[in-house]
C-alpha cells in the first residue's frame, strides 16, 4: 500500500469526522442523481452502454450507502470489547465493495453477450451523450472531494470508493465514443464496448477487494513505511538499533510495535524515558499512528533465547 507518512495533516477527532461524513454523503447523493439521469437516458436510447454505466451506478450507491455505515461506525471510540477501535469495518466496507462491484461486471457481461447475438439499433443519441457528461463532471466533483478527504484522513474506505469513480469516468467516456461510433453505422460497437467496461469494472473490483482483504489479515505496511519508522527511532542518541517492527492497519489507524536496543546498564525509569520520546517522535510523524514499544539491551540482542535483530 502506499506509504502514508507525513501525508496526513495532524486532525482532530472531530474535523475527520466531518469530513468522513462530507465524503460519505456526496457519494450517495452523486450516485443517486446519477441513478435518476441514466436510468431516464438508458430508456430513452436503449444503449447497453449507457446500461451498463446504469448498472455500475447501482452498485455505486449500494457501495456508497455500506460505506456511509461503516464509516460512522470506525468512528466510534475503542470500547472494552474492541480495544483496537472500530477501524476494521472500512476494511470490511472495501471487501464488500469488491463483491458489488464484480457481480456489476459479470452481469453486464452476460447482458453484452445476449445483445451481440440480437442487436438494437441506439435510439436518442444526443440524450445518451448529454447525460454521459453530465455524469462525467459529477463524478470528477465527487473525485475532488474524495481526493480532498483521503489527503487529510487518509481513509481506506473513501479512497477505495474514489478509485471505483476514477474508473466510472473512463467508463463514461468509453460509452460516449459507442454511442458516437453507432451514429455512423457502427451499433455492434455498443455491446463490445459494454463488455471491455465489463472487464475494467471487474479489475477494479479485484483491486479494492484485494487491498481490503489484505487489511483485514493485517498484511505489514510498505518497506517506505518501515524503513521511515525505523530511521525516526533510531534517530534517537540512546537507541543503538530496532528488531521486530510489526505494523498493520485499522481504519485510519496504523498499528506499530517494536523493539529498542538500549544501553545494557541503563536505569528502567531511563529505559522508559527514551522509549516513550521514540513513541512521541513517531506519534508526531504519524499523527494517526498507535505506537508500544519494547525495551531491550543490547547486549542480549541475538543471543540465544532471546529475539534476533531484524524487521
Amino acid at each position: 500500500m502506499p506509504d502514508k507518512i507525513a501525508k496526513v495533516t495532524p486532525l482532530s477527532h472531530s474535523e475527520a469526522e466531518r469530513l468522513l461524513k462530507l465524503a460519505t454523503r456526496a457519494s450517495v447523493i452523486t450516485a443517486a442523481t446519477l441513478i435518476i439521469t441514466k436510468l431516464a437516458a438508458y430508456v430513452y436510447t436503449d444503449s447497453v452502454s449507457v446500461l451498463a454505466s446504469l448498472i455500475d451506478s447501482f452498485m455505486d450507491i449500494g457501495a456508497s450507502m455500506l460505506n456511509l455505515a461503516a464509516v460512522n461506525y470506525s468512528l466510534q471510540p475503542p470500547d472494552e470489547e474492541h480495544r483496537f477501535g472500530h477501524g476494521k469495518a472500512e476494511s470490511l466496507a472495501g471487501l464488500a465493495q469488491g463483491t458489488f462491484i464484480a457481480g456489476s461486471g459479470v452481469f453486464l457481461i452476460v447482458h453484452a453477450i445476449e445483445r451481440l447475438y440480437r442487436p438494437t439499433p441506439v435510439q436518442g443519441l444526443e440524450v445518451g451523450v448529454g447525460v454521459m457528461v453530465f455524469a462525467i463532471l459529477a463524478t470528477l466533483l465527487l473525485i475532488a472531494i474524495q481526493q480532498h478527504v483521503v489527503k487529510k484522513t487518509g481513509s481506506t474506505a473513501i479512497k477505495a470508493d474514489s478509485i471505483h469513480y476514477r474508473a466510472d469516468v473512463l467508463t463514461n467516456g468509453a460509452i460516449i465514443a459507442a454511442l458516437l461510433l453507432s451514429k455512423f453505422g457502427w451499433s455492434g460497437v455498443d455491446p463490445l464496448f459494454a463488455m471491455v467496461i465489463a472487464v475494467y469494472i471487474l479489475y477494479s473490483a479485484w483491486g479494492v477487494g484485494s487491498e481490503a482483504f489484505h487489511d483485514l489479515l493485517d498484511r505489514e505496511l510498505s518497506d517506505e513505511f518501515r524503513e521511515r519508522i525505523v530511521a525516526i527511532a533510531t534517530s534517537h542518541e540512546d537507541v543503538y538499533g530496532v528488531h521486530e517492527l510489526r505494523t498493520r492497519l485499522s481504519g485510519r489507524t496504523e498499528f506499530i510495535q517494536m523493539h529498542l536496543e538500549l544501553n545494557d546498564l541503563l536505569p528502567l525509569i531511563e529505559a522508559h524515558r527514551i522509549a516513550d520520546e521514540v513513541e512521541q517522535m513517531i506519534i508526531t510523524a504519524i499523527p494517526t499512528s498507535d505506537v508500544v514499544i519494547h525495551q531491550d539491551p543490547v547486549g542480549l540482542v541475538g543471543r540465544e533465547g532471546h529475539e534476533t535483530p531484524g524487521e
